[in-house]
């Protein structure tokens, strides 16, 4: 039996997890969570996540933790399902390694950028009966334990379901088919309830003082935000109403006051009104994660024919033309490409200690 500690670690990292889908259901955002939720629960220096392609001799995602964004550019190109990374993905039993230079599968080479590993665990994510993914840990002081097994084990398990529908959200994205998105948020809820149903059952096994109504609450929690997800709400309320209890649900289970300032809109597009939603979500998602923010303010409004959304917190700021930033950590890139599908522009003002601005226009 695990710890008590353990047990709510291992209920606190779902949690994380899933929460990351209310702000984008793109698969990187969700694996970002993920292996963050696993480097965390095993105590590990290094973590990573890989997706393997389709012809199954590489990763068509690869997300790592622990290591910076110039340490990533060093080692270069994403590695390949060999060695003891391929054996994750043939296999669904976990392994761990008390040095990751003595097991046989080793093939003895990584880039000269790359750290050296010692302790290893690595953990395969199955959905229905398939090896759909892998967490890879390393080095850990005393090395990796049953325990620390058994927490990431259980957490593939709910990775599983995420990184599915993740894939099946792109999917209905790029074919813009919205009964296609409409089925998934359903399958999403159902498929998630039922999982954390079995963790409860798990917990409550275990007798944790307390434990039942903390999971009452992360349920109605989790509850709010999938439900968020189907795209009839925003068509049947609007934007602001949608924006609003969004909002509201990300400021109360963050503890975070976020003020919306919206004034009189009027009819908005389907795409234009979804466009602004998701830049919003990102941008809020950016501030809860990264900017250590004590106050956050979310305005919008006409301005002739352009519809502006800004959002204004008062965090730690950042470089917003740093490549690496850009490229890897804010989803900047995916913001500015939704507000230039709508025909308008986005813009990022910020700076270290100074707080950030996200100031969105679009034709309205």
């Amino acid at each position: 039996m695990l710890p008590v500690a353990d047990r709510s670690a291992a209920l606190e990292a779902v949690s994380e997890a899933v929460l990351g889908i209310a702000g984008d259901l793109r698969s990187d955002a969700v694996l970002e969570r993920l292996v963050d939720a696993a480097r965390g629960l095993a105590g590990a220096r290094y973590a990573a996540l890989g997706v393997p392609d389709e012809a199954g001799d590489g990763f068509s995602r690869w997300i790592s933790a622990g290591l910076t964004d110039e340490e990533i550019d060093a080692i270069g190109p994403l590695p390949r399902t060999h060695g003891l990374l391929g054996a994750a993905l043939s296999d669904p039993d976990p392994f761990r390694s008390g040095d990751v230079r003595e097991d046989p599968r080793f093939q003895g080479w990584w880039p000269p950028a790359h750290p050296d590993l010692d302790a290893f665990l690595a953990v395969p994510i199955v959905f229905r009966g398939d090896v759909v993914a892998a967490f890879y840990l390393a080095n850990k002081d005393g090395g990796f334990t049953p325990d620390d097994e058994r927490l990431v084990g259980e957490l593939a398990a709910h990775a599983a379901v995420l990184i599915e529908h993740a894939r099946l959200y792109e999917a209905s994205q790029e074919l813009s088919v919205l009964e296609e998105r409409n089925r998934l948020a359903r399958e999403l809820h159902d498929a998630l309830t039922q999982s954390l149903f079995g963790l409860r059952l798990r917990l409550e096994a275990g007798d944790v003082a307390g434990a039942g109504g903390i999971l009452e609450e992360v349920f109605a929690e989790l509850r709010s935000l999938i439900l968020q997800l189907r795209p009839p709400a925003l068509e049947v309320d609007g934007l602001v109403p949608t924006l609003a209890k969004h909002l509201d649900v990300v400021g109360r289970t963050h503890g975070l006051p976020i003020r919306l300032d919206a004034a009189a809109l009027g009819d908005l597009a389907p795409d234009v009104a979804h466009a602004l939603f998701r830049i919003a979500q990102e941008a809020v998602t950016n501030v809860v994660r990264h900017a250590d923010a004590t106050d956050v303010t979310v305005r919008v409004e006409r301005d002739g024919d352009r519809v502006v959304l800004e959002i204004v917190d008062d965090g730690i700021g950042f470089d917003p033309d740093a490549r690496a930033i850009s490229a890897r950590r804010l989803g900047l890139v995916s913001m500015r490409e939704r507000a230039a599908e709508q025909g308008g522009t986005l813009a990022i003002e910020s700076s270290p200690d100074a707080g950030t601005t996200v100031r969105a226009e679009v034709p309205g």
